[in-house]
């Protein structure tokens, strides 16, 4: 058997707007030319033009009714529709996966390499949240769901030959809900290619607005110091949002990436006081040169410098991010603006396709000799305990 190159099939979970996990799986794809991308739904309305050029199918979810719109309530119904993709012809799966797409089915001589941007949150440790915060008809479904969803996510896992994971704060959950070891390749952000600029007195939040970006907290942290925060997104707690507000915020919607860049590099600092697996927009802050003040949980405890490219609080409540405003005010932070830029070129989209591409190459070459070694008499044990299996 000789090496050859593999035929690759790239799983994702679903496409339904250009989020950060959307952002990867674009990189990939150009890593990868002529990979064939699988996922749940696609709605090509709300995704890059671009994305019209790439081989995108879809499993049969995509035929309900208002799929696109109502796919999270399909959630029981996911793990089929994954595993009835028929990807025999494929020698090699990545599969982009917080969700279900981990769960697919691949010849047995076939490699799956799954980058992991976080087991399922609603699944495990952040379950009592996320029902908490539900609506009442999922408060009561939910319970009886969550049970044989874990039993399934966990056999999935298994399927998986070889674990990404897209920070170490998410190779610490790989490990305690799937018992699997994982390696850490950094998920890839779009680096401000733009002249810096001075520092204009405001601070800037970007996101969707669902409750567990906690932007309340900036909002309710910003009116209580009378100080101006722009606020760029739309969600569903845009009207609480809006009610918390004081006359020093500013709502801009949904703007354009030039625009949100011009935020970004003007801004006199970034706030963040969600608990992300990584966190893409802080680095994107960073990017252009303005530091980031971070609540001190998750991927931004990775990717901000506290004292340095940013400060990072502790406490996930109003009095908490005010005090930390304060401190910056008083004492700002250690780099320079050209110095917060430079830290953010290890998150580059430049890194984050050398560092893949190598890493699934180097996998795919060791799965291959492990076969080679399995069709030699007695050499299949300790090929695969050596080479088949982390």
């Amino acid at each position: 058997m000789e090496n050859k190159k593999p035929k690759v099939a790239i799983i994702h979970d679903w496409l339904v707007a250009y989020a950060g996990a959307d952002r990867v799986l674009d990189r990939m794809v150009r890593i990868f030319p002529g990979a064939v991308v699988y996922t749940l739904v696609y709605d090509k309305a709300n995704m890059p033009a671009w994305f019209a050029g790439y081989d995108i199918r879809t499993t049969y979810i995509q035929k309900l009714p208002f799929a696109t719109k109502i796919y999270k309530a399909l959630l029981p119904f996911m793990p089929a529709a994954f595993e009835a993709l028929d990807l025999s012809e494929y020698d090699m799966v990545i599969s982009s996966c917080s969700s279900c797409s981990k769960g697919v089915i691949t010849r047995p001589d076939a490699v799956h390499i799954c980058y992991c941007n976080t087991p399922i949150r609603y699944a495990w440790d952040f379950y009592y949240t996320y029902r908490d915060n539900a609506s009442w008809l999922a408060q009561r479904i939910m319970p009886h769901q969550m049970h044989k969803l874990r039993q399934w996510d966990k056999c999935a896992a298994d399927r998986v030959d070889y674990f990404i994971a897209n920070s170490h704060f998410i190779a610490k959950r790989i490990k305690k809900y799937y018992r699997r070891d994982s390696d850490v390749i950094y998920p890839c952000v779009h680096i401000n290619p733009q002249p810096l600029l001075p520092k204009e007195d405001f601070y800037l939040v970007v996101g969707r607005f669902t409750w567990y970006k906690r932007m309340d907290l900036a909002v309710a942290a910003c009116t209580q110091l009378g100080r101006r925060l722009v606020v760029v997104g739309t969600g569903g707690e845009e009207k609480r949002l809006r009610a918390l507000a004081g006359p020093t915020i500013e709502f801009k919607g949904t703007l354009s990436d030039e625009e949100i860049q011009s935020y970004y590099l003007r801004a006199k600092a970034f706030l963040f006081p969600g608990e992300e697996d990584f966190g893409i927009t802080p680095v994107e802050a960073q990017s252009a040169g303005t530091p980031v003040l971070a609540y001190g949980r998750g991927g931004a405890c990775e990717t901000v410098a506290d004292g340095k490219t940013g400060l990072l609080f502790h406490a996930q409540t109003v009095e908490a991010l005010v005090t930390c405003i304060e401190q910056f005010e008083a004492e700002g932070v250690s780099d320079t603006p050209a110095e917060i830029r430079n830290h953010s070129l290890r998150f580059s989209e430049e890194r984050f396709d050398a560092e893949l591409k190598a890493y699934c190459e180097k996998r795919y070459a060791d799965w291959q000799q492990a076969l080679r070694e399995c069709s030699h008499p007695g050499g299949a044990a300790e090929a695969i305990d050596g080479g088949i299996k982390t």
